[in-house]
């Protein structure tokens, strides 16, 4: 027999964990459009303008993210009035950067190609691909906002359905553009954007219809108070510039490994995708930690948050347990399905060990990140990921010389499991604080 806390945490776990599955998805299904184009570079193109979209946008991951764990303390208050202020809020936010990128597309667009570097045969159509799916950046930040508002109301299933909707609308559509109207680039990337647009309506329509008894406590007088506005960019700040530190991360760990040839960086590619498989379930408990643990931290009742984190790191151990065993056993086997390049099979078995270590190395940050942004405790998440960042660099320019390749995986196990740790720590003094506080106020 499931117990309560468990029951709460797959509730909210299991649809983020669909949800996240449909990413990939998407991605495959694009590169299968342009794919049958009759040319590479189309291919090229769509690679380049997703990275740069997936680049900017999770540079503004804290929309949601923010909005998720201040939403969940309101919510564990029953602060309603701040619940649809946090809403509000977290869309016109969202709506104002949207706008600002819109405006200085052409500066960006320049940016991203001189870090991006695409060849002149690609250039052209990723710049086609950009000019277009730019127009999509008020739907797909306003979307951020509205996902992490509905994970803050304890509400995973809305975000589910909307990017299963947009799935397969994009697919719909780009399919028909590119082989009813026979548009090319364009039409997968007007795919997109329609896509966008249509999941930020059906996002709209579906918190109108669960929420609608919430339009009583709807004010939008107190949307921009200054008070407010500065405690919401404050905690954004944060995961702002903790996000810069993985972005930097990943993308010298890409970049290292392409100084080492295509096969390593082909290797580094496959496996880091065993990494990004873990992922997608782990995210998922992680929005658990969002809503829950935001609701009963606001709430302070702190029985039951307690037990949901005791709770959620059983949940950490038995992924971390499956997903170690599933990649020694079958490591080799996932690998095969992702590349028939011999010599990167080849090659891959020598560096598979490492991904034996990522499942271990990578929980407990996960289950934290959730339960911080829940908290709002975001200075520890920053503290976290600059400390683990310095830990990477450090460790693969010491080791270089003398484990190449293997010195970056060592560097990449490391930052993972330094940002789970430093997080355990900051968490238990959060705590004695809290306590002593608790101890001080009640003498």
């Amino acid at each position: 027999m499931i117990n309560p806390q468990d029951r709460q945490i797959l509730l909210l776990a299991l649809p983020s964990i669909v949800s996240n599955i449909t990413v990939p998805l998407l991605g495959m299904i694009d590169v299968a459009i342009v794919g049958h184009m009759g040319s590479a570079v189309y291919i090229g193109a769509v690679a380049v303008g997703s990275m740069i979209f997936n680049l900017v946008y999770w540079l503004f991951g804290f929309l949601r993210m923010g909005a998720s764990g201040m939403t969940a303390q309101a919510f564990g208050r029953r602060d309603l009035s701040e619940v649809t202020l946090l809403l509000s809020r977290s869309l016109a936010i969202a709506l104002g950067i949207a706008f600002l990128l819109i405006i200085l597309q052409i500066p960006l667009k320049w940016l991203m190609f001189w870090l991006i570097g695409p060849t002149a045969d690609v250039a052209p159509f990723a710049s086609t691909y950009f000019d277009i799916v730019i127009w999509g950046a008020p739907a797909s930040l306003s979307l951020f906002a509205l996902s992490g508002w509905c994970i803050g109301m304890q509400n995973t299933r809305i975000p589910m359905i909307v990017s299963i909707m947009q799935n397969i609308v994009n697919i719909l559509v780009s399919l028909t553009f590119v082989y009813g109207l026979n548009m090319k680039i364009e039409g997968v990337a007007l795919g997109t954007v329609i896509a966008q647009y249509i999941g930020f309506l059906m996002a709209v329509g579906l918190i109108q219809r669960f929420y609608h008894r919430l339009r009583s406590y709807w004010k939008l007088k107190g949307t921009f108070l200054r008070q407010s506005m500065m405690q919401f960019f404050s905690i954004n700040r944060d995961i702002f510039l903790r996000t810069l530190c993985l972005v930097a991360v990943n993308l010298y760990f890409t970049s290292v490994g392409a100084r080492y040839g295509a096969v390593i960086l082909s290797v580094n590619t496959v496996l880091i995708q065993l990494y990004l498989l873990f992922s997608y379930f782990m995210d998922g408990f992680a929005y658990a930690g969002e809503a829950l643990g935001g609701r009963y931290y606001g709430a302070h009742n702190n029985s039951q948050l307690n037990m949901i984190i005791r709770r959620l790191f059983g949940w950490s151990f038995m992924m971390t347990v499956a997903f170690t065993l599933l990649y020694i056993i079958g490591g080799m086997r996932i690998v095969s399905i992702l590349t028939d390049e011999p010599h990167v099979i080849e090659t891959a078995a020598e560096f598979i060990p490492w991904a034996w270590f990522i499942p271990a190395a990578g929980a407990a940050a996960f289950i934290w990140d959730g339960l911080f942004i829940g908290f709002t405790a975001t200075r520890g998440m920053l503290v976290s990921s600059v400390i683990a960042a310095l830990i990477f660099f450090c460790t693969y320019l010491l080791s270089v010389n003398l484990m190449g390749n293997h010195g970056l995986w060592l560097a990449q196990i490391l930052y993972l499991s330094t940002r789970g740790i430093i997080q355990t720590i900051w968490y238990h003094f959060i705590t004695i604080c809290t306590n002593q506080d608790s101890t001080s106020a009640r003498s």
